[in-house]
């Protein structure tokens, strides 16, 4: 009778413990736009062809992707996209909890599509085994060890899926500010993705180097924002760690300035130098560390808000190619690439500060219709005097302006303030409006605005070929009073995401930049070396 009893539990078992272990390849599929896969120091930098999600936008069906620019020469257009979407294939149990859950309970999960009961799996894909005496009995836990970096990948796993979800309906809380209004591309899933970089993301800057070529930059310049970016991150307590182990992305902390003012031999037109000592720079972190190989570079990031900034990074191919790039120079006919670089406002701190540069007065109390002062640098500005220099009331274009006249009076005093190109696409004049309160009116050649993934700068801003500087003043003149005081008021808001804060504050233009960089790692996956 024994007998008998043992074969009936023999073929009740089998069945269904086969089809969980054929089951067990089957696995989720973390989609993401555009993303760039990395695994061994040795293999080089693939796209993932399988990857296709919407774009970080409020309107269906607007993914875009690739470098792009406007054909009619205005604005660069949308970034690709940054929002991860999940492609389910029938996996019991997901990497997540499998990274994050080692020794947790195995979860209950149907054996197949077809299957008729269910049995307990451990995150290792481990099944029950029959004892032939005994019956069921469990082997021991084999348990994974899992690696620094899956750790890491997991939880930006998490991370795409919580922006996903957010994307429709956002239910996080959050006391201090709310992303809310057309000024935001989607202002859900900008709102949970910045939540989940103050909660997760993790910055490591390298010690190595000597200032002042390196950990020091200007900061009361036009190119202020090098330096002080560098010093905020040097110094910052929530992003920053000690522990290269624990960082999603790795800081190059040299200045582009510093090195231009210390290495550049002046009017020699020899980039050399500068270059060697990138490279030099770059060689002596990838022996002393493997992140810098393991990656390719892809998890690693360098500032730059000199016009220099794009011909340094040429320095290093890896750099060029696979690095996020954080540039005031943002332009896409140079090779700037929305989908892994970053577009780094200009701001121009006379006083190393923003005291005195905020707000403006009502859109009632703005009596010229447009202003624009300063002298000739670049092929665009020539045209905008050509056409309207001392030849207009409404229109207010001068090289210099007459003595006793205040600029930021003008600006204050301005519906719209004209910010052309010089010779590098990017201008201070851009962030001067909004302090302002001045609508800003771009006039530029392949150039990605600020932060444009996550703001729709057409909502506050007026975009104007340069082939239409002719018919400025025809152009801002049909802008009604109404769609005008909204378009005032929106910059009046997006304003916080561009002030200058020591310490930083959420959602300024530290945080931002952060941001833009958070969003790119997002666009990366890292894999150990096989």
């Amino acid at each position: 009778m024994v007998p008998f009893v043992a074969v009936a539990g023999l073929v009740l078992v089998a069945a269904p413990w086969k089809s969980l272990a054929g089951d067990s390849a089957s696995e989720y599929s973390w989609s993401w736009s555009s993303s760039r896969f990395y695994s061994s120091p040795t293999r080089a930098p693939t796209m993932d062809a399988t990857l296709q999600v919407p774009v970080l936008h409020a309107e269906a069906g607007d993914g875009r992707s690739g470098r792009r620019a406007s054909a009619e020469g205005s604005l660069a257009p949308d970034p690709p996209p940054v929002v991860v979407g999940v492609q389910k294939k029938e996996r019991a149990v997901a990497d997540d909890f499998a990274a994050t859950e080692p020794s947790a309970p195995p979860p209950l999960a149907n054996a197949s599509k077809e299957g008729t009961s269910d049995f307990p799996i451990s995150v290792a894909g481990h099944v029950p085994a029959l004892n032939e005496s005994y019956g069921f009995v469990e082997k021991a836990r084999r348990e994974r060890v899992f690696t620094d970096l899956e750790r890491l990948e997991a939880g930006l796993r998490r991370a795409r899926a919580g922006i996903r979800e957010a994307k429709i309906e956002n239910l996080a809380k959050d006391p201090d500010y709310v992303p809310v209004g057309p000024m935001y591309r989607n202002a859900y899933a900008f709102h949970r993705s910045y939540l989940e970089m103050e909660k997760l993301f993790k910055i490591f800057i390298y010690e190595e180097g000597d200032p002042p070529v390196f950990h020091n930059g200007p900061c009361r310049s036009i190119y202020a924002m090098e330096g002080n970016f560098i010093h905020m991150a040097e110094i910052n307590k929530q992003f920053r760690t000690r522990d290269p182990r624990k960082a999603h992305v790795f800081f190059l902390p040299f200045s582009v300035v510093m090195i231009v003012q210390f290495v550049y031999v002046r009017d020699s037109h020899d980039f050399g130098p500068i270059k060697r000592t990138v490279i030099d720079y770059i060689n002596v972190l990838a022996s002393k560390y493997p992140y810098w190989n393991r990656s390719s570079g892809a998890d690693h990031f360098m500032l730059a808000c000199h016009d220099w900034g794009p011909e340094t990074s040429l320095a290093v191919p890896q750099l060029r190619r696979n690095s996020i790039r954080v540039l005031c120079n943002a332009n896409t006919s140079e090779g700037f690439d929305p989908s892994k670089d970053v577009s780094f406002p200009e701001v121009n701190l006379h006083t190393g500060g923003i005291h005195g540069l905020i707000g403006g007065p009502s859109p009632s109390h703005r009596p010229i219709l447009a202003f624009f002062a300063g002298g000739v640098h670049g092929p665009i500005r020539p045209i905008l005097l050509q056409h309207w220099e001392n030849k207009d009331d409404d229109v207010k274009v001068h090289r210099y302006l007459p003595r006793g006249v205040s600029y930021y009076d003008m600006m204050r005093k301005s519906k719209f303030c004209i910010c052309p190109s010089g010779y590098e696409v990017a201008s201070p004049r851009v962030v001067e409006a909004i302090y302002t309160g001045c609508v800003p009116v771009l006039i530029s050649d392949h150039y990605v605005p600020p932060f444009n993934d996550i703001l729709n700068w057409r909502s506050f801003s007026v975009e104007v070929p340069v082939r239409e500087i002719p018919n400025l003043k025809r152009i801002l003149g049909s802008i009604s009073s109404r769609q005008y005081i909204r378009m005032q008021r929106r910059v009046v808001q997006v304003r916080r995401h561009f002030e200058v804060h020591s310490p930083p504050k959420r959602y300024d233009v530290f945080h931002m930049i952060l941001h833009s960089v958070w969003l790119r790692r997002l666009n990366v996956r890292l894999s150990d070396s096989q």
